[in-house]
């Protein structure tokens, strides 16, 4: 050994400091890797910086530390990375009847100011699919009502407002609601629901997804991160997946647009000091 470290210019002592660094940066890898795993069991597909600001106090207690880009090499070494698919699937269907367009040129400062909502499939192992009717608080990103369903037939998109709506006080006024222009949200029953709540429809172009991504957003981020997008054996196992991403989502994933915090935080006023939320006038 004292003749191969001759031979490199190194002291016997510094060949085996170096094996000790070596070995001490092996061992850190493991335990944050470990960490990752943790946080990954109940957020399977949650991206870099999310998981890297959620291992942060365990690493802090053991005396560790990673940067974002080391960690990034680290899952990556791992396969470990997100990997994210698309989805070309359609569940919109225009309806005959809209409103204008009531965001361009918004600014969304608190809570229950402006609900989003959209639709989704979910795939089924049986026969076709089951469908995900949410509906959002933009400003939060907290989720308030969602419904399972067989069918795209109105009743979905009603029950997910139905149990949203205990969430309104007295206080909030001017609340917004917007849809895309699918016949879910222009039917009578829906409509009517709305203006008997004091809540103002508000529906974007039809074909344009810009007009409602923050919508569109919290869907793939339940699809993707929550193993949604996955084919489920029976509309059963649907419903008792669904209601537990949805807890995740709201109660234990960090936002980046609410510095990370949870939506629920940002919701209830527990962590108020959120950016708002500036629509533009034009999308060019």
């Amino acid at each position: 050994m004292a003749a191969i470290c001759s031979q490199f210019g190194i002291t016997r002592q510094a060949h085996y400091q170096l094996l000790h660094r070596e070995m001490q940066r092996h061992q850190a890898g493991e335990l944050i890797l470990e960490m990752v795993r943790q946080v990954r069991r109940k957020h399977p597909q949650m991206g870099g910086r999310k998981v890297l600001h959620k291992i942060r106090p365990m690493m802090a207690a053991e005396g560790l530390q990673i940067g974002r880009d080391r960690l990034f090499d680290l899952l990556r070494r791992q396969d470990l990375l997100v990997k994210r698919k698309k989805s070309q699937r359609r569940t919109t269907l225009p309806g005959l009847w809209r409103t204008a367009n009531l965001l361009p040129g918004l600014v969304i400062s608190r809570p229950n100011q402006v609900w989003v909502c959209d639709i989704t499939y979910l795939e089924l192992e049986s026969h076709g699919f089951a469908y995900l009717f949410l509906l959002m608080d933009l400003y939060s990103r907290f989720i308030l009502g969602w419904h399972v369903s067989a069918s795209l037939g109105a009743g979905g998109a009603l029950a997910s407002l139905h149990m949203a709506l205990p969430c309104l006080s007295r206080e909030d006024q001017s609340l917004i609601h917007h849809s895309d222009h699918g016949v879910q949200y222009t039917c009578h029953d829906y409509l009517k629901t709305l203006l008997d709540h004091e809540i103002r429809p508000s529906m974007g172009a039809v074909g344009n997804c810009y007009d409602n991504i923050f919508a569109e957003r919290v869907i793939g981020t339940l699809k993707h991160e929550y193993r949604l997008n996955d084919r489920f054996v029976n509309l059963h196992q649907v419903r008792t997946a669904v209601p537990e991403a949805i807890h995740l989502y709201n109660s234990d994933r960090p936002h980046l647009a609410l510095q990370m915090a949870v939506p629920e935080q940002v919701y209830f006023g527990s962590h108020p000091h959120v950016p708002s939320v500036a629509i533009p006038l034009e999308v060019s």
